[in-house]
């Protein structure tokens, strides 16, 4: 008689939970990067006036799927600190829903609206494609560089670009939302130096990391 093939292992939660965090950064990676391409085609060939027609509800969808993360963080499935999480998935859908759909007029238009764009997809595109391969345990070097050098460059780029946005649709949406707008301004720099410097500790952390794999790779061989 033949014998019976075994029977492959159960999954486990955490086989589960990796295979949907798998699935789900691999959607958002393909979402931004649609994103981009729109963003990069569009400006050459019709101008940043049209960037927002072409690409602007299908970014405020994109961005609204990433609510998820901060379920992801409040029920432990990413180690990502649930109030950073919160504070930066936040501010995008204010941007996008409170801001530019609110006053298309204001900012769609403005330059401002697709370097955001572009400082938005570029980021995410790198970062989710990161997860899924870190998931995988298959993480090229050239992608830990640019997960973790770009957001030098793009990270000043996005937050100016909001803060622009948000001055120019305070000033057309007029008193007491001007007030408003400022105000929120005013918590734009404090918000944004604290992800910034934790992505900056981010950073050393995986890097440091990375320099003591390859000193111990040296010193076994």
């Amino acid at each position: 008689m033949a014998q019976e093939r075994p029977k492959p292992p159960p999954l486990t939660r955490s086989d589960v939970a990796k295979e949907y965090l798998s699935a789900y950064n691999a959607v958002c990676a393909l979402l931004w990067f649609s994103i981009l391409g729109r963003v990069v085609l569009l400006v050459p060939i019709t101008g940043i006036e049209s960037v927002y027609e072409g690409a602007g509800d299908f970014t405020k969808w994109a961005q609204t799927v990433a609510v998820l993360e901060i379920v992801h963080s409040a029920f432990g499935l990413v180690r990502s600190p649930l109030l950073t999480t919160f504070m930066q998935v936040a501010s995008r859908i204010f941007i996008v829903w409170g801001v530019v759909n609110q006053f298309p007029g204001a900012t769609s238009t403005s330059p401002f609206y697709s370097s955001m764009l572009l400082a938005w997809s570029a980021t995410e595109v790198v970062r989710y494609s990161y997860f899924v391969l870190n998931l995988r345990r298959s993480v090229p070097g050239f992608m830990t560089w640019l997960r973790y050098n770009m957001f030098y460059v793009l990270y000043p780029m996005g937050i100016s670009s909001e803060a622009v946005l948000v001055w120019r649709a305070s000033e057309a949406a007029g008193e007491p939302w001007k007030w408003v707008g400022w105000g929120l301004l005013g918590v734009y720099v404090p918000g944004s130096y604290v992800l910034y410097t934790y992505m900056i500790a981010q950073r050393k952390k995986v890097m440091k990391g990375k320099q003591a794999e390859r000193r111990n790779r040296a010193v076994t061989h």
